[in-house]
Protein backbone atom coordinates (compact mmCIF):
# COMPACT_ATOMS: atom_id res chain seq x y z
CA UNK A 1 0.00 0.00 0.00
CA UNK A 2 2.76 2.53 0.99
CA UNK A 3 4.39 1.59 -2.39
CA UNK A 4 1.46 1.94 -4.38
CA UNK A 5 1.30 6.17 -2.28
CA UNK A 6 4.47 6.77 -2.92
CA UNK A 7 3.86 5.76 -6.93
CA UNK A 8 1.01 7.89 -7.30
CA UNK A 9 2.84 10.91 -5.57
CA UNK A 10 5.62 10.20 -8.18
CA UNK A 11 3.41 10.28 -10.66
CA UNK A 12 1.32 13.71 -9.48
CA UNK A 13 4.86 15.82 -8.88
CA UNK A 14 5.93 14.44 -12.55
CA UNK A 15 2.55 15.70 -13.83
CA UNK A 16 2.86 18.67 -11.69
CA UNK A 17 6.71 19.08 -13.27
CA UNK A 18 5.43 19.06 -16.80
CA UNK A 19 2.26 21.22 -16.57
CA UNK A 20 3.83 23.87 -14.22
CA UNK A 21 4.21 27.23 -15.49
CA UNK A 22 5.58 30.33 -14.35
CA UNK A 23 4.42 33.88 -15.60
CA UNK A 24 7.28 36.10 -16.55
CA UNK A 25 6.97 39.91 -16.78
CA UNK A 26 8.96 40.98 -19.55
CA UNK A 27 9.45 44.28 -18.48
CA UNK A 28 9.73 45.47 -14.64
CA UNK A 29 8.91 49.28 -15.51
CA UNK A 30 5.72 49.53 -18.40
CA UNK A 31 8.05 50.18 -21.81
CA UNK A 32 8.21 52.90 -23.31
CA UNK A 33 6.60 52.19 -26.63
CA UNK A 34 2.71 51.45 -26.44
CA UNK A 35 0.42 49.71 -29.02
CA UNK A 36 -2.83 51.83 -27.78
CA UNK A 37 -4.61 48.87 -27.37
CA UNK A 38 -7.81 50.14 -25.48
CA UNK A 39 -9.72 46.79 -24.82
CA UNK A 40 -9.36 44.25 -22.05
CA UNK A 41 -7.43 41.39 -23.09
CA UNK A 42 -10.04 38.34 -24.10
CA UNK A 43 -9.51 34.58 -24.51
CA UNK A 44 -12.13 32.53 -26.33
CA UNK A 45 -13.08 28.87 -26.83
CA UNK A 46 -10.45 28.21 -29.09
CA UNK A 47 -7.89 29.43 -26.53
CA UNK A 48 -7.66 32.15 -29.13
CA UNK A 49 -6.10 35.17 -27.41
CA UNK A 50 -6.89 39.05 -28.09
CA UNK A 51 -5.63 42.96 -27.14
CA UNK A 52 -2.35 41.96 -25.95
CA UNK A 53 -0.84 44.68 -23.96
CA UNK A 54 0.66 42.74 -21.35
CA UNK A 55 3.79 41.53 -22.57
CA UNK A 56 5.15 38.51 -20.70
CA UNK A 57 6.01 34.76 -21.07
CA UNK A 58 5.58 31.19 -19.40
CA UNK A 59 8.16 28.86 -18.75
CA UNK A 60 7.70 25.14 -18.78
CA UNK A 61 11.45 23.89 -17.09
CA UNK A 62 12.26 20.44 -18.14
CA UNK A 63 12.58 18.58 -15.24
CA UNK A 64 16.18 18.57 -13.97
CA UNK A 65 16.55 14.94 -13.84
CA UNK A 66 15.94 14.75 -17.59
CA UNK A 67 17.09 18.33 -18.64
CA UNK A 68 19.70 18.39 -21.79
CA UNK A 69 20.10 21.85 -21.09
CA UNK A 70 18.23 23.13 -24.61
CA UNK A 71 15.59 25.58 -24.82
CA UNK A 72 13.02 27.32 -27.07
CA UNK A 73 11.11 30.36 -27.14
CA UNK A 74 7.66 29.53 -28.43
CA UNK A 75 5.45 32.47 -30.23
CA UNK A 76 2.32 31.36 -31.19
CA UNK A 77 0.64 32.34 -34.64
CA UNK A 78 -2.34 34.58 -35.21
CA UNK A 79 -1.86 36.57 -38.08
CA UNK A 80 -0.23 39.36 -35.76
CA UNK A 81 -3.60 40.25 -34.36
CA UNK A 82 -3.52 37.70 -31.35
CA UNK A 83 -2.42 34.58 -30.48
CA UNK A 84 -3.10 30.40 -30.42
CA UNK A 85 -2.01 29.70 -27.19
CA UNK A 86 -2.72 26.46 -26.52
CA UNK A 87 -2.15 24.57 -30.06
CA UNK A 88 0.43 26.63 -30.93
CA UNK A 89 1.89 27.58 -27.51
CA UNK A 90 1.36 25.23 -24.19
CA UNK A 91 0.77 22.08 -25.99
CA UNK A 92 3.86 22.59 -28.02
CA UNK A 93 5.68 23.41 -24.92
CA UNK A 94 4.35 20.09 -23.24
CA UNK A 95 6.09 18.45 -26.27
CA UNK A 96 9.10 20.07 -25.71
CA UNK A 97 9.31 19.03 -21.45
CA UNK A 98 9.17 15.13 -22.38
CA UNK A 99 12.62 15.77 -24.48
CA UNK A 100 13.91 17.54 -21.79
CA UNK A 101 14.06 20.93 -23.59
CA UNK A 102 12.84 24.07 -21.42
CA UNK A 103 9.86 25.69 -23.30
CA UNK A 104 8.65 29.39 -22.72
CA UNK A 105 5.52 30.52 -24.22
CA UNK A 106 5.41 34.58 -25.41
CA UNK A 107 2.59 36.91 -25.24
CA UNK A 108 3.88 39.11 -27.46
CA UNK A 109 1.94 42.42 -27.46
CA UNK A 110 0.42 42.94 -30.80
CA UNK A 111 1.77 45.94 -33.29
CA UNK A 112 -1.77 47.16 -33.78
CA UNK A 113 0.49 49.60 -36.38
CA UNK A 114 3.65 50.07 -33.92
CA UNK A 115 6.00 47.36 -35.96
CA UNK A 116 8.71 47.50 -33.77
CA UNK A 117 6.97 45.69 -30.28
CA UNK A 118 6.78 42.21 -31.16
CA UNK A 119 10.47 42.17 -32.29
CA UNK A 120 11.28 44.19 -29.26
CA UNK A 121 9.05 41.81 -26.59
CA UNK A 122 11.02 38.54 -28.14
CA UNK A 123 14.34 39.92 -27.99
CA UNK A 124 13.45 41.06 -24.21
CA UNK A 125 11.88 37.50 -23.84
CA UNK A 126 14.98 36.08 -25.36
CA UNK A 127 17.57 38.19 -23.30
CA UNK A 128 15.70 36.75 -20.09
CA UNK A 129 16.41 33.12 -20.79
CA UNK A 130 20.04 33.36 -21.77
CA UNK A 131 20.55 36.01 -18.38
CA UNK A 132 18.57 32.89 -16.03
CA UNK A 133 20.37 30.08 -17.95
CA UNK A 134 22.23 29.18 -14.33
CA UNK A 135 18.95 29.14 -12.39
CA UNK A 136 16.58 27.45 -14.87
CA UNK A 137 19.65 24.40 -15.79
CA UNK A 138 19.96 25.85 -19.56
CA UNK A 139 23.57 25.97 -21.41
CA UNK A 140 23.89 29.50 -22.96
CA UNK A 141 24.51 28.34 -26.58
CA UNK A 142 21.66 25.86 -26.51
CA UNK A 143 18.74 28.39 -26.56
CA UNK A 144 16.44 28.65 -29.84
CA UNK A 145 13.09 30.20 -30.82
CA UNK A 146 10.03 28.79 -32.76
CA UNK A 147 7.04 30.16 -34.10
CA UNK A 148 3.90 29.52 -36.08
CA UNK A 149 2.52 31.34 -38.83
CA UNK A 150 3.13 34.94 -38.00
CA UNK A 151 4.95 33.68 -35.17
CA UNK A 152 7.27 32.53 -37.54
CA UNK A 153 7.49 35.83 -38.94
CA UNK A 154 8.79 36.62 -35.94
CA UNK A 155 10.60 34.22 -34.55
CA UNK A 156 12.48 34.52 -38.29
CA UNK A 157 12.75 38.52 -37.48
CA UNK A 158 14.63 37.10 -34.57
CA UNK A 159 16.59 35.05 -36.31
CA UNK A 160 17.71 37.51 -39.35
CA UNK A 161 17.74 41.06 -37.47
CA UNK A 162 19.94 40.56 -34.63
CA UNK A 163 22.35 43.27 -33.76
CA UNK A 164 24.66 41.15 -30.97
CA UNK A 165 25.35 38.20 -29.96
CA UNK A 166 22.96 38.24 -27.13
CA UNK A 167 20.01 38.70 -29.50
CA UNK A 168 21.45 35.89 -31.76
CA UNK A 169 18.97 32.94 -30.65
CA UNK A 170 21.13 29.61 -31.41
CA UNK A 171 18.73 27.60 -33.95
CA UNK A 172 15.28 28.30 -35.57
CA UNK A 173 12.04 26.02 -35.82
CA UNK A 174 9.22 27.72 -38.05
CA UNK A 175 6.25 25.86 -39.13
CA UNK A 176 4.21 27.31 -41.69
CA UNK A 177 5.74 30.53 -41.74
CA UNK A 178 5.20 33.93 -42.90
CA UNK A 179 8.53 34.96 -44.45
CA UNK A 180 8.04 37.75 -46.54
CA UNK A 181 5.84 40.77 -46.78
CA UNK A 182 5.53 41.02 -50.37
CA UNK A 183 2.31 41.28 -51.85
CA UNK A 184 1.17 37.97 -53.33
CA UNK A 185 3.45 35.99 -51.46
CA UNK A 186 2.43 37.22 -47.61
CA UNK A 187 -0.35 36.80 -45.60
CA UNK A 188 -2.51 39.73 -46.43
CA UNK A 189 -3.52 40.09 -42.47
CA UNK A 190 -0.48 39.41 -40.81
CA UNK A 191 1.11 42.06 -43.04
CA UNK A 192 -1.76 44.89 -42.20
CA UNK A 193 -1.60 44.45 -38.82
CA UNK A 194 2.10 45.01 -38.62
CA UNK A 195 3.18 47.40 -41.18
CA UNK A 196 -0.31 49.11 -41.73
CA UNK A 197 -2.44 49.30 -45.16
CA UNK A 198 0.51 50.93 -47.05
CA UNK A 199 3.67 50.57 -46.10
CA UNK A 200 7.12 51.98 -47.56
CA UNK A 201 8.82 49.73 -49.76
CA UNK A 202 11.74 49.74 -47.08
CA UNK A 203 9.23 48.32 -44.37
CA UNK A 204 8.48 45.71 -46.74
CA UNK A 205 12.17 44.94 -47.34
CA UNK A 206 13.36 45.24 -44.03
CA UNK A 207 10.20 43.02 -42.98
CA UNK A 208 10.70 40.40 -46.02
CA UNK A 209 13.58 37.89 -43.77
CA UNK A 210 14.05 35.94 -46.94
CA UNK A 211 16.39 39.07 -47.58
CA UNK A 212 18.01 39.47 -44.35
CA UNK A 213 19.21 36.16 -43.85
CA UNK A 214 23.40 35.83 -43.50
CA UNK A 215 25.93 33.69 -43.18
CA UNK A 216 25.35 34.39 -38.92
CA UNK A 217 21.70 33.39 -39.23
CA UNK A 218 20.95 29.83 -36.85
CA UNK A 219 20.52 26.96 -38.43
CA UNK A 220 16.77 26.09 -39.34
CA UNK A 221 14.24 23.61 -39.01
CA UNK A 222 11.35 24.71 -41.69
CA UNK A 223 7.71 22.83 -41.85
CA UNK A 224 4.91 23.30 -44.34
CA UNK A 225 2.05 22.28 -46.17
CA UNK A 226 1.88 22.72 -50.19
CA UNK A 227 -2.15 22.98 -50.18
CA UNK A 228 -1.57 26.07 -47.34
CA UNK A 229 -4.35 28.51 -49.08
CA UNK A 230 -3.22 30.93 -45.89
CA UNK A 231 0.13 31.22 -46.17
CA UNK A 232 2.00 30.23 -49.63
CA UNK A 233 4.71 27.62 -49.24
CA UNK A 234 6.76 30.29 -51.39
CA UNK A 235 7.72 31.59 -47.93
CA UNK A 236 9.52 28.56 -46.61
CA UNK A 237 10.90 27.94 -50.10
CA UNK A 238 12.35 31.33 -50.73
CA UNK A 239 13.48 31.64 -47.24
CA UNK A 240 15.21 28.01 -47.55
CA UNK A 241 16.91 29.08 -50.83
CA UNK A 242 18.43 32.04 -48.86
CA UNK A 243 19.71 29.82 -45.80
CA UNK A 244 21.46 27.50 -48.46
CA UNK A 245 22.80 30.04 -50.77
CA UNK A 246 24.40 31.54 -47.30
CA UNK A 247 25.61 27.75 -46.41
CA UNK A 248 22.82 27.60 -43.22
CA UNK A 249 22.45 24.49 -42.24
CA UNK A 250 18.49 24.39 -43.05
CA UNK A 251 15.82 21.43 -43.65
CA UNK A 252 12.42 22.52 -45.07
CA UNK A 253 9.83 19.46 -44.92
CA UNK A 254 7.14 19.63 -47.26
CA UNK A 255 3.67 17.66 -46.95
CA UNK A 256 1.30 17.48 -49.71
CA UNK A 257 -1.89 17.64 -47.37
CA UNK A 258 -1.98 19.55 -44.16
CA UNK A 259 -3.60 23.23 -44.69
CA UNK A 260 -2.57 25.72 -42.14
CA UNK A 261 -2.85 25.59 -38.83
CA UNK A 262 -2.06 22.09 -38.14
CA UNK A 263 0.12 22.60 -35.13
CA UNK A 264 0.76 19.15 -33.62
CA UNK A 265 -2.59 17.91 -33.06
CA UNK A 266 -3.17 14.74 -35.05
CA UNK A 267 -5.40 14.27 -37.87
CA UNK A 268 -4.63 10.22 -39.23
CA UNK A 269 -2.78 12.31 -42.17
CA UNK A 270 1.01 12.13 -43.06
CA UNK A 271 1.30 15.80 -41.47
CA UNK A 272 0.88 13.90 -38.23
CA UNK A 273 4.84 12.79 -38.65
CA UNK A 274 6.43 16.31 -38.45
CA UNK A 275 7.53 16.05 -34.92
CA UNK A 276 9.17 13.11 -35.39
CA UNK A 277 11.14 14.64 -38.29
CA UNK A 278 12.15 17.59 -35.98
CA UNK A 279 12.70 15.48 -32.48
CA UNK A 280 15.53 13.38 -35.63
CA UNK A 281 16.97 17.32 -36.35
CA UNK A 282 17.06 18.17 -32.54
CA UNK A 283 18.96 14.93 -31.74
CA UNK A 284 21.22 15.37 -34.67
CA UNK A 285 21.90 18.88 -33.35
CA UNK A 286 23.04 17.61 -30.37
CA UNK A 287 19.82 19.18 -28.53
CA UNK A 288 18.17 16.28 -27.01
CA UNK A 289 19.79 12.95 -25.97
CA UNK A 290 19.15 10.19 -27.89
Amino acid sequence: MKRLLFLILGLVTSFYTLTAQEEIKLYRTSPEEINGILGTESRDKDDFVTNITDARMYAYLAPKETATGAAVLICPGGGYYGISVEKEGYEIARWFNKLGVSAFVLYYRMPNGHTEIPLKDAQAALQIVKTRTKEWNISKNRIGIMGFSAGGHLASTVGTHFRTKAERPDFMILAYPVVTMKKGLTHGGSRENLLGKNPAENQVERYSNELQVTKKTPPTFIVHAIDDTTVPIANSEQLLKALQDNKIPAELHKFDVGGHGFGMRKRGIPVDNWPELLKTWLKARGLINE
